[in-house]
């Protein structure tokens, strides 16, 4: 078998408050080689990196790395780092639970527009910080040796094979994904999943839970397919399960964006998502759940997907390159339950079989040689600098005018208007100073309870996030009254 050579950060469950740390952390990485999330040939994380993640101390990861050499699950080598190793022991074989199926192949956009050049703060990404020397490299070669397949396609509209079985590999380290390649369907992004899906889970009139506030894009495919769109509230703990099972408890679909929640950046809390899991079931219904930029978490450790918990089928998780890499490149992915694999590709063949190949296959070989880990943490610490350029600018200039969230995660963030003020208001204000922010009031459905701004961070420099913060100061200044 190939070598894999990509070394991926690991997702780990939920410690249980009984467990003992090194023991907890040897089951996590043993079930994940058991269960393939880690295949045979992968490169481990390494112990100084696992442990910076997780806030464990470096010894405690080389004592379990050690141990589970000794079982037989990885080997090392001095100056090489530790290894999954590509043959396990036939006892350890007989135990492996595979996830693997057999292929059986079937026949309110202003808000978001950009000016040129772009102002702060205006959502969007370090574009000029992507390697592209890299990716013409790998686009030169593999254009120098593309085969006629390459050049042909693939028509059963999963997507180029060798990108499908690498993102089963990064998405279960990564993500705590639990999936087969045959279960991964390329797509040119997450609107164009939620499009799809759409219509391929919906009649005219079915109910959908959608978040309040949300995406847009999402109301926006729903309603094309004839849903009807139940507005259910989000909190500090994510979409109320409760408020949706009394607004419609047999909704056909739930739309959630729980390790980030757009707009608001929450985390959406381990209660939450077994309820919206049982509540799934019971109502034959499933969750769609958007993983658009969760690779983008500064502070805290990575927060698994949804789909990680999911043991009966009922979560569709989408997810994006788009944002982490560049926008142009296109390129996403639907992991589906492996009962509508077959389904969902007939239905896709009738309008889309033949999704883009030559760039699927230079993401392909840029996430396994190696190129995307390093890309994501550097870009991980550039955009954490730029954020508490805009924590600190605030604290500094808006101090009374706008409360910043405390979430530290993706490209942009929330703030929250103290002054009397609305937020349709305070966007204009700011546009005529030169900054460009946008009202939370554009992604509510039904709420009217949200006065605030959403503000994009990750596209500028800490100088241009300081000028920008002053700008706003300046366009809120006057405004400000007893707190409401």
């Amino acid at each position: 078998m190939p070598k894999v050579i990509s070394a991926y950060e690991l997702i780990l469950g939920r410690r249980p408050s009984r467990n003992k740390l090194l023991a907890w952390l040897h089951s996590e990485i043993r079930t994940a080689i058991l269960d393939g999330r880690l295949r045979l040939g992968t490169r481990m994380q390494a112990t100084r990196d696992f442990a910076r993640q997780y806030g464990i101390s470096r010894g405690s990861i080389v004592a379990v790395y050690q141990q589970l050499e000794s079982e037989g699950f990885l080997t090392s080598k001095v100056g090489s780092g530790t290894w999954v190793c590509g043959h396990l022991p036939k006892h350890l074989r007989q135990s492996q639970n595979t996830v693997a199926r057999p292929f059986i192949s079937p026949a309110r956009l202003a808000g978001l527009t950009w000016t040129q050049p772009p102002r702060p703060f205006q959502y969007g990404q370090a574009v000029n910080e992507f390697p592209i020397d890299i990716w013409s490299r790998i686009a030169g070669r593999r254009m120098r040796g593309a085969s006629a397949q390459l050049l042909t396609g693939w028509s059963d509209g999963r997507g180029y094979p060798p990108l499908c079985a690498v993102l089963a590999s990064y998405l279960g380290s990564v993500r705590g994904v639990h999936c087969s390649p045959e279960q991964i369907v390329i797509v040119s992004g997450v609107q164009q999943a939620l499009d799809l899906l759409a219509r391929f889970l919906i009649k005219p009139g079915d109910r959908v839970w959608m978040e309040d506030p949300g995406y847009f894009g999402a109301f926006d495919a729903f309603s094309s397919a004839g849903a009807s769109l139940v507005p259910v509230p989000v909190d500090d703990d994510g979409l109320k399960v409760s408020d949706g099972r009394k607004l419609a408890a047999h909704a056909r679909v739930a739309y959630l964006t729980p390790t980030h929640q757009f707009p608001l950046g929450v985390v959406m809390s381990h209660e939450r998502r077994l309820k919206a899991l049982v509540w799934a079931q019971s109502a034959d219904a499933y969750l769609l759940e958007d993983d658009y930029d969760s690779e983008l978490r500064f502070a805290s450790p990575a927060v698994a997907t949804l789909q990680s918990l999911d043991s009966r089928g009922r979560v569709i998780l989408v997810g994006t390159f788009n944002k982490l890499l560049f926008p142009s490149i296109r390129l996403g992915y639907i992991v589906l339950p492996q009962q509508l694999v077959d389904a969902f590709l007939a239905f896709r063949f009738r309008t889309d079989s033949h999704p883009i190949g030559i760039d699927q296959a230079i993401l392909c070989d840029f996430i396994e040689e190696g190129h995307l880990g390093r890309h994501m943490r550097r870009i991980r610490g550039l955009y954490a600098s730029r954020l508490d350029a805009l924590r600190n600018g605030a604290t500094r200039y808006l101090k009374g005018l706008l409360d910043i969230s405390p979430v530290r995660a993706g490209l942009c963030t929330s703030g929250f208007l103290r002054a009397s003020v609305t937020s349709i208001d305070a966007e204009k204000l700011a546009a005529a100073n030169g900054v460009v922010v946008q009202s939370l009031s554009r992604y509510v459905l039904k709420r009217d309870d949200l006065n605030g701004l959403l503000l994009g961070f990750a596209a500028f420099s800490e100088k241009a996030i300081d000028e920008g913060v002053q700008k706003l100061a300046r366009a809120l200044d006057g405004t400000l009254s007893a707190p409401r």
